[in-house]
């Protein structure tokens, strides 16, 4: 917990709640007649309302991207090491638009939220949703802030495909697009990853078919699986070398199945951290949104005539170790924007970290996202 509040935070914040009785036609053909959605701003909204920045989060976020809730707080929000003074993405010139999406647990309305027509928590009857749905919600909150157009919209893994969404279906409601360690769809071996994944939880006894909530248990077991399968997927092996290598918790072998190796350690408090935090209805619906991705499903599978569309300007980083998401798939998307003759800047880091390089505070990548914010033009000028 902060003693002081570092002079680039964006300090102590509130989360605000909507209310939103529109209905909601879904890409699943459901309709969810009502819903609240959790959002958190960051600086102040300029009198030309052209310097808002919208942050989408990626599988396990949600609205608190920065500052901190109280005094009392153990750590900042996810993306505190971009987001504030002077930071690359610098609420003095910024107002910066964090949320949490349909579907998510905390806050927003999800499948722990209660269902009125049940008065019970949603649970599996809540619908299935998309990356387009929620970049529909987002549209949707926009009109509600007063911000016609979008300054920049930016998001790492998951939240990269928001925005690359955003540039497809509200072409003229954004001037940047930042799209970071993403790809333009998931690979057969991400989709194998997550169904790993949603198996840990379906198969917990204490899930009951995702009714749990019912029986006043929780799949803990199957949360924490799953979450150890996804941190492997983030971490590269360089990281987890100089991480871990094969160091032993005791110094030597105990010839059982207790944690021995400091690997099995992390993993294990890393999964039951997230298991406290995190619904599991939740867990499988968001990997469900990564699954479903493919913009250019509706677009005769063509990347290039999907983006085609798009108007804005674009900046693509990829990590050199991640191979969740590897270089590879970014410059598909930066082959496919050149392609069309697109404005679009690429940088591929060279850094260890793996996946989660995009929330980390790594001098080359901060160096490249700070230099691009700065040249988006607000209130007709770019930062100094």
């Amino acid at each position: 917990m902060p003693v002081v509040i570092p002079a680039d935070s964006v300090g102590l914040v509130t989360p605000q709640t909507i209310h939103v009785d529109t209905p909601l036609t879904l890409e699943c053909k459901r309709v969810l007649p009502a819903y609240d959605l959790v959002y958190e701003t960051y600086g102040e909204l300029n009198d030309a309302a052209d310097n808002a920045v919208l942050i989408c989060h990626a599988l396990s976020g949600h609205h608190h991207a920065a500052g901190y809730h109280a005094m009392t707080d153990t750590k900042p929000g996810w993306w505190d090491e971009c987001i504030g003074p002077g930071k690359a993405i610098d609420t003095r010139r910024f107002f910066v638009v964090a949320l949490n999406n349909l579907g998510g647990c905390h806050g927003t309305t999800g499948p722990a939220s209660i269902n009125p027509e049940t008065g019970q928590n949603w649970g599996p009857d809540f619908p299935l949703v998309t990356v387009k749905d929620w970049v529909q919600v987002q549209a949707r909150l926009a009109d509600y802030l007063g911000i016609k157009q979008w300054a920049a919209v930016v998001g790492g893994s998951l939240g990269g495909m928001q925005a690359l969404q955003w540039s497809v279906d509200y072409p003229e409601r954004l001037r940047h697009a930042v799209v970071i360690a993403c790809a333009p769809k998931l690979s057969a071996q991400n989709i194998a990853f997550n169904e790993v994944a949603r198996q840990s939880i379906l198969t917990d006894p204490d899930f009951h078919g995702g009714r749990f909530y019912q029986h006043d248990t929780y799949p803990r077991r199957g949360l924490i699986l799953a979450r150890m399968v996804g941190h492997i997927t983030y971490l590269s092996d360089e990281a987890m070398k100089q991480k871990f290598g094969r160091d032993l918790r005791s110094g030597q072998f105990m010839y059982g199945f207790d944690v021995e190796f400091q690997v099995e350690s992390y993993l294990r408090h890393q999964g039951e951290t997230f298991s406290r935090n995190f619904d599991a209805n939740t867990y499988l619906l968001m990997t469900k949104v990564l699954d479903y991705f493919d913009p250019a499903r509706e677009y005769e599978h063509d990347l290039a005539k999907t983006l085609a569309r798009a108007q804005c300007k674009f900046l693509v980083v990829s990590f050199t170790t991640d191979w969740r998401f590897s270089p590879a798939r970014s410059r598909e998307i930066v082959d496919a924007l050149i392609h069309e003759g697109k404005d679009v800047s690429y940088a591929d880091i060279d850094a260890p970290q793996g996946h989660d390089s995009f929330l980390l505070s790594i001098p080359r990548y901060v160096d490249v996202f700070s230099s691009y914010m700065k040249r988006i033009p607000v209130g007709g000028h770019c930062a100094s």
